[in-house]
């Protein structure tokens, strides 16, 4: 059941961005009386799943599920109808239209993605308000990875701002520090004193080698909810509400602090922890099992970390945030580009399992709609790529010639039309290759 959820979202939401997308080329083709033949919901290779003929244009829904398109008369489109553009151009054809008209033709599907994107956001704040966690809302100040504290940082660190700014949203951190070039970050440290820290350049780069992808977390403290049957946690005595206080005379503040260290004991030998167990300080000597581990639970409980405000807006007030945010969701896109072309990006890159993956196992409206904003702002920006089969590459060839002058001959384009698809279908070949990988061996 749960899978049928997550597929049944993928589905609608990647047939409401494709719909919309190919009217985006659809409804400029028809006012400047370009003519029309096929309008299709993914591809109809060899039949349709449906399809009817209403005026000029055959509607219908193909079976295979990767993508969609308009088939637009005299264009050099992913259908290869090179026999029609043997004949001579007929003025209701699309080579046969200025070169402005055309370009607004290729614009058309990226625009509504973008639009698109910016009313989602704009209705998901205007119905449901936003969630927010002030500086003051981290109760405990945050937890430090190991690979911060070189900078600076320290266990129960307050942060009050970010490249000068208070954030709106202090959770953001580890979002801004590998997307959004932040360069410095001032803390409040636990002894009440506060440093305004400057982080290397290349912060987001190193992020992504050393796998540190969330350095500040809310602090959790060291408390165990619940030991696991016949672990050595179990058989060296733990006990239920055990606060950690020391592991080998090292101070334990949070939870992370406590998996740290008994990660780095690769050679699994004997640990001296010191617990607060009902107001006194208890020794507990324990030796990790064999995949490392102790066999303890944290007690986690959200409520004690974070205080979350929540923010109303109204219809006109929901405007310009909702485009504030579609226009991050773009910025932070385009910026996590730069890590694609890294090794580690390359293994990381997905297809449409990643993209199923991040859908909800239970139904979420407003879940819902965010990844179906997110999705459409990606959309429009892949499609703008200068790629030929892209629109990009389209709106690429018709600038030269606007700018030129001179038109590329329709065998460049029939050339590079093929040139692009084959670079397309293997980099989407790769992509789910790479999801196929990760399901083998359990990386999902």
């Amino acid at each position: 059941m749960d899978i049928f959820i997550k597929v049944s979202q993928f589905i609608l939401s990647l047939s409401l961005l494709i719909v919309l997308h190919e009217l985006g080329h659809f409804i400029p083709a028809k006012l400047f009386k370009t003519k029309v033949e096929k309008f299709y919901l993914f591809f109809d290779y060899k039949f349709s799943l449906f399809k009817k003929k209403i005026g000029e244009t055959t509607y219908g829904i193909g079976w295979i599920p990767l993508g969609g398109y308009v088939k637009i008369a005299g264009m050099i489109d992913e259908s290869m109808d090179t026999e029609q553009m043997k004949q001579e151009p007929k003025p209701w054809e699309f080579r046969s239209k200025p070169a402005w008209q055309r370009l607004i033709i290729m614009l058309g599907g990226v625009t509504v993605n973008f639009l698109l994107g910016i009313f989602i956001y704009t209705m998901i704040l205007n119905v449901w308000g936003e969630d927010y966690v002030s500086t003051i809302g981290v109760k405990n100040g945050f937890s430090v990875a190991k690979e911060f504290e070189q900078y600076g940082f320290k266990n129960g660190d307050r942060i009050l701002k970010i490249n000068g700014e208070v954030p709106f949203n202090v959770l953001d951190v580890n979002k801004h520090l590998f997307l959004r070039d932040v360069a410095t970050i001032e803390v409040k440290h636990v002894d009440g004193s506060t440093e305004n820290i400057t982080l290397p350049e290349d912060i987001g780069l190193r992020m992504w080698a050393n796998g540190t992808m969330e350095p500040f977390n809310p602090g959790i403290n060291a408390v165990l909810d619940s030991i696991i049957p016949d672990s050595p946690a179990l058989k060296a005595g733990f006990q239920k509400n055990d606060k950690i206080i020391s592991i080998d005379g090292k101070q334990i503040q949070f939870w992370r602090q406590f998996t740290d260290v008994v990660q780095e004991n690769k050679e699994r030998k004997e640990m001296v922890l010191v617990v607060l167990r009902s107001g006194s300080k208890e020794t507990v000597n324990v030796t990790p099992g064999a995949d490392g581990n102790l066999g303890v639970y944290v007690k986690n409980t959200p409520s004690e970390q974070v205080t979350v405000n929540h923010k109303d807006y109204t219809f006109l007030e929901s405007i310009p945030e909702g485009t504030s945010s579609a226009y991050w969701t773009l910025r932070d896109y385009i910026a996590q580009f730069k890590y694609v072309f890294t090794k580690k990006g390359a293994t990381a890159l997905g297809g449409f399992g990643t993209i199923l993956s991040i859908f909800p196992t239970q139904w979420d409206w407003q879940r819902f709609w965010s990844l179906t904003a997110f999705l459409s702002i990606m959309l429009a920006f892949m499609n703008l790529l200068p790629i030929p089969a892209l629109d990009g590459g389209h709106v690429v060839f018709t600038l030269y010639e606007m700018i030129s002058g001179r038109k590329p001959s329709d065998k460049f384009l029939e050339h590079a039309q093929v040139a692009g698809f084959i670079f397309l279908i293997t980099l989407l070949l790769y992509a789910n290759g790479n999801d196929v990988y990760k399901w083998i061996t359990g990386k999902f």
